[in-house]
């Protein structure tokens, strides 16, 4: 006999496996590493027969998962990437900036690969998710005034890389003011 929390695996695999590779794909850029996220993320979830009442809980606790995931793996390639220059003396990569606006789901894509792990993951939180300062700050293991920071340090990027403009006052994070040159 199965138990509840097989069958709401089961359903939210069936139903959201979809939505859950959308969400990594945009974390990451890569449906590849977004399949293997959310394989990770399923397993580390539903491998401690955790009690979730349904599906949309599930569903809730594996996105938190993915972007951990997702944090984590980026953390540990960054580390990477930092050895490997040391020791092989590579040549740092620039990426060029996009240019014009954003007509297609493209220009998004490359506008958040432009954002650093914890700004993508802040503002996936934030706007996809639709999680409270409060609420991504808990999954992440951070404070608020980091997600804050990273959702408005994010938001100011994508706006500049798709070429809008954002109004700061429409915002929760308007408080929250660019460091000041010369102030330490």
């Amino acid at each position: 006999m199965t138990g509840a929390w097989e069958h709401v695996a089961t359903e939210l695999v069936e139903t959201r496996y979809g939505a859950l590779v959308g969400y990594a794909t945009m974390l990451t850029g890569s449906r590849t590493d977004a399949e293997d996220i959310v394989h990770d993320a399923l397993i580390a979830v539903f491998g401690k027969r955790r009690s979730l009442p349904n599906v949309g809980a599930a569903e809730g606790y594996v996105r938190r998962a993915i972007a951990n995931k997702f944090l984590d793996r980026a953390r540990k390639g960054g580390r990477e990437r930092l050895a490997f220059r040391r020791v092989a003396a590579e040549p740092e990569e620039t990426v060029p900036g996009p240019e014009g606006q954003a007509t297609d789901r493209s220009s998004i894509d490359q506008a958040m690969a432009l954002l650093t792990p914890q700004e993508r993951a802040c503002v996936a939180m934030r706007y996809m998710d639709q999680l409270s300062t409060r609420e991504a700050a808990v999954a992440l293991g951070i404070s608020e005034g980091s997600v804050k920071r990273y959702v408005y340090d994010g938001v100011r990027k994508l706006s500049a890389a798709i070429n809008i403009e954002v109004d700061a006052a429409d915002h929760e994070w308007a408080a929250v003011s660019p460091k000041k040159e010369g102030a330490s």
